[in-house]
């Protein structure tokens, strides 16, 4: 019996985790090949690659993210090979199982829950007497009724073979992302997430851990994504794993989902002192800072606590924090989100992601969408579309918010550049990002593509429709930030630069002649005129750069204007490092 075990993925850099569990559990006895996609295939290229398998049963690890393209392929595979055997499994069709038998007639089974041990079962079952009645933790068919078994018991983890030892992967370790577990369930009861639904926590033996760890990295693993769904629960088990990643990671990065509000002072301090910087990165599900809105949904957090582990972690400038925040919880309006964004951001985090309530099935929050008068999309992702105090006219509001918010903030285009805006010409954050999505979306902007020099012309012609305070402090900082967004000298400016082809000439002949005005690493560097009229920019700013980088407080009577020496592509650098100089102080330089 050959046996075909796929998912479709979210992007290729993906790879599934829990097709390899269920391989490592069954191959000793099972012909057991995997096959992985993308939603973004065909289904037919799919569904061709798939027949060419001539595989005797094929399962299907189902989530939100593709479910609905997994059903187009299954309805087409078993058009094109009605004899073969389909087993959906994963947490998508875990809940609310007879619904999806009901729905999806080309499905033969479902495997619910943890699924290494039933869908071995399974496999027993449908090469010898199949016998399903035996099998718990599966639903199927019978005589056209649907059959649902009671639940199978959890597994002990340390009788579950690894799943990361398969010789095919190899070749990939360094190309996708590797996905990890130490431990599953989570000990936190929030009711709008899958994991609230599972008591108690367990571990792997935490050698068996390393082992793999080891294994993945000397194979040339370059990330490896831990899924449990708070690392630092057991503060023991994290500050041993966190010890010896540090001494083994070889050039590995690492991401972890952390709750941060418990995390330990010494945990902290061990950190700030000890991990490289960029190997580790922290994934913190804020979600809301509104104490009513958690109580609601039974989440517990402390935000005091949680803004000093946040700011104790981006003080130590060695781990990126990527934060996340949920439109949509329970009496959470639009005036009470726009607190919890602003309260987030204050915190500074490199990446903050706001996502809308999804309501999933089998979750407390979905069972409980009348009480707070949700209505929510049928299919998945189920994203909610309104309730009693958020209605869809503001989740489009947040929608173009979020939009503005990936392209800039999150992708780091022009730092300087938002944070002097966020602070000197909006009233908070939020404002900023909510104003600028509403101008994109009335420019139709959302509808095209855009290249980074889009998104300069962009944010100044908004600013420009809209007015500012400094604006020659706006455009000399968005300046200073396109030149630092490449790697190489670029070949275009999209401003009117206030320095000719003499005037920069001379400037470059002075600033070799007095490199060490500049700068002592400028003055180190030892370059010629030839070399910096290669590797160098310079505009001259009608402001005191070093004063509004360092914050400083500027009257805009003072003559300090600013001489910007921006040098590429020296000493293999991966990105360009600049220089001021305060023009004054080069006037005879013309």
């Amino acid at each position: 019996m050959k046996v075909i075990l796929s998912t479709l993925n979210a992007k290729y850099i993906h790879t599934s985790l829990a097709i390899r569990l269920l391989k490592a559990y069954s191959d000793h006895e099972f012909d057991i090949q995997l096959a992985e996609y993308t939603i973004k295939d065909p289904a037919m290229n799919i569904v061709s690659d798939l027949f060419n398998k001539k595989p005797d049963v094929v399962g299907f690890s189902c989530y939100i993210w593709n479910i609905e393209e997994t059903l187009k392929v299954v309805e087409i595979l078993k058009k094109v090979m009605p004899e073969v055997t389909i087993v959906l499994g994963g947490p998508e069709v875990s809940y609310d199982t007879e619904y999806w038998m009901n729905r999806a007639r080309h499905v033969d089974f479902i495997v619910m829950g943890e699924g290494e041990e039933v869908f071995h079962r399974l496999l027993q079952e449908l090469s010898g007497e199949r016998k399903f009645h035996f099998v718990y933790g599966i639903a199927y068919r019978k005589d056209q009724e649907v059959v649902i078994m009671p639940g199978h018991p959890k597994s002990d983890l340390n009788t579950l073979p690894s799943p990361h030892r398969f010789q095919e992967d190899i070749p990939n370790l360094g190309k996708r992302i590797v996905y990890f577990e130490t431990s599953r369930g989570c000990p936190f009861n929030c009711q709008f997430c899958l994991s609230s639904i599972e008591v108690g926590v367990r571990y792997y033996d935490i050698e068996r851990v390393k082992s793999d760890i080891l294994y993945l990295i000397s194979n040339g693993a370059k990330i490896i994504k831990f899924l449990d769904r708070t690392f630092n629960i057991n503060r023991a088990y994290a500050m041993e794993m966190f010890q010896f990643l540090i001494e083994n990671h070889q050039g590995c990065i690492f991401q972890f989902e952390i709750t941060a509000d418990i995390m330990r002072p010494e945990v902290l301090e061990y950190l700030a002192e000890n991990a490289p910087p960029g190997i580790f990165r922290f994934e913190i599900g804020v979600q809301s800072t509104n104490d009513a809105t958690n109580e609601l949904v039974k989440r517990r957090q402390n935000f005091t606590k949680l803004t000093r582990t946040v700011t104790t972690i981006k003080n130590s400038g060695k781990i990126d924090q990527h934060l996340d925040l949920i439109a949509g919880l329970p009496e959470e309006n639009y005036e009470s989100f726009r607190q919890t964004f602003n309260d987030v951001f204050e915190l500074g985090p490199e990446e903050l992601q706001l996502g809308f309530l999804k309501m999933l099935r089998g979750t407390g929050l979905r069972n409980d969408a009348k009480k707070y008068n949700y209505t929510y999309m049928d299919h998945a992702p189920y994203e909610i579309l309104g309730n009693d105090v958020l209605p869809f006219s503001d989740i489009v509001r947040l929608k173009r918010l979020e939009d503005v918010l990936e392209k800039y903030w999150n992708a780091h285009r022009m730092d300087n550049t938002l944070n002097y805006l966020m602070k000197h010409e909006f009233d908070s954050p939020f404002d900023f990002f909510q104003d600028f999505g509403n101008y994109w979306e009335e420019q139709g902007w959302q509808r095209i593509g855009h290249q980074l020099e889009d998104l300069f012309t962009r944010l100044q012609s908004f600013l420009d429709y809209r007015g500012m305070k400094r604006p020659e402090v706006v455009m000399g900082l968005m300046q200073l930030d396109y030149f630092l967004g490449h790697k190489y000298k670029p070949r275009k400016i999209w401003w009117e630069t206030r320095v000719d082809k003499d005037r920069r000439s001379a400037h470059f002949k002075a600033l070799i002649e007095r490199a060490d005005q500049v700068s002592g690493d400028f003055a180190n560097l030892g370059v010629q005129d030839r070399e910096l009229q290669k590797f160098a920019v310079v505009e001259e700013l009608p402001f005191p750069l070093h004063k509004v980088l360092g914050d400083e407080p500027i009257s805009g009577t003072e003559n300090e204007n600013t001489l910007l020496i921006v040098l590429y592509q020296q000493n293999d650098a991966e990105v360009p490092v600049f220089y001021t100089l305060p023009l004054l102080e080069t006037a005879v330089l013309e």
